[in-house]
């Protein structure tokens, strides 16, 4: 259930073996993470109907601002969608994405997407790739069975935390985090561990705003493959949609959650937003459709 778009030069997970090795693994990974969420599922912020109806003013006033946005890990699946749904609204005058290699577009409306190439284990040396913008959205992440758990911690980690230092003074003021349902630095899961340790240690750095984001399973038509997670979004796809929403969430959902979030002014330093907040806070434009 990694986010992202770094992948390290780490060695392969060679724990997994075999069909039965690996529906074993995933069975076990979906119990834990039952288990975990179910002791997860506090209230969420949620939207009021008010702050409903005000999206379209919200939005139009947020672009009059004219702010500069970057987007780390724009390769992955909700880095894809964010970009392309921050470029039908047209809420941001300048888009950066800052990655690993240059993506390829074909779209007429990502011509003025401005990139930034970057050594993750050398991001001091490109500290001018994180100045001058007003708000960040970090989707950057690996999994474990792709770059092996040191590479799994070293993403996750280290490269979403000097991420965030350098953009922090760089001038950023608006510092968005996807996460995930469960994150906790006490943790015995490496996965929720880091989650949740990183999550603390960004806080530390004392943005003006810092909006964290904890969905449950991502829904969505990955393109690379990724057996345990394509197992468990089976599962939660055979559920009522009103279960199933209590532990997974459409990318898209989280996607408008982040966007409907980052316009609306708000006087906390810290927010923090699980899956049942993101859910309500994703569809709110569905009440505003005739």
């Amino acid at each position: 259930m990694g986010r992202g778009d770094a992948d390290p030069r780490g060695r392969g997970d060679s724990l997994i073996s075999g069909p039965a090795a690996l529906s074993a693994a995933a069975a076990a990974l979906l119990a834990a993470l039952l288990l975990l969420w179910l002791e997860d599922a506090g209230p969420g912020a949620g939207s009021s109907m008010a702050e409903t109806e005000a999206l379209p003013k919200l939005r139009e006033d947020f672009r009059m601002q004219n702010k500069s946005v970057f987007i780390l890990g724009a390769s992955g699946e909700t880095g894809k969608v964010l970009l392309k749904e921050i470029l039908e609204q047209n809420l941001f005058s300048k888009v950066s994405l800052i990655g690993r290699r240059k993506l390829t577009f074909d779209e007429e409306a990502y011509k003025n997407v401005n990139q930034e190439v970057v050594d993750f284990e050398k991001l001091d040396d490109y500290a001018s790739a994180f100045q001058g913008h007003d708000v960040g959205f970090c989707c950057l992440g690996t999994t474990r069975k792709k770059a092996g758990a040191e590479g799994f911690v070293r993403v996750d980690r280290d490269y979403v935390l000097k991420s965030a230092e350098l953009a922090k003074a760089g001038g950023c003021k608006h510092f968005n985090l996807l996460s995930s349902k469960g994150a906790d630095k006490s943790s015995n899961f490496l996965y929720l561990q880091v989650k949740g340790e990183v999550e603390a240690r960004v806080e530390e750095l004392q943005f003006e705003r810092y909006s964290v984001f904890r969905p449950g399973v991502l829904l969505c038509d990955r393109q690379e493959s990724r057996p345990g997670e394509w197992l468990v979004r089976r599962f939660f796809g055979s559920l009522p949609e009103s279960w199933a929403s209590g532990y997974s969430v459409p990318v898209a959902t989280v996607v408008r959650a982040m966007l409907n979030n980052a316009v609306n002014p708000s006087g906390k330093k810290k927010e923090l937003l699980d899956n049942n907040a993101i859910h309500d806070l994703g569809k709110a434009d569905d009440s505003l459709k005739p």
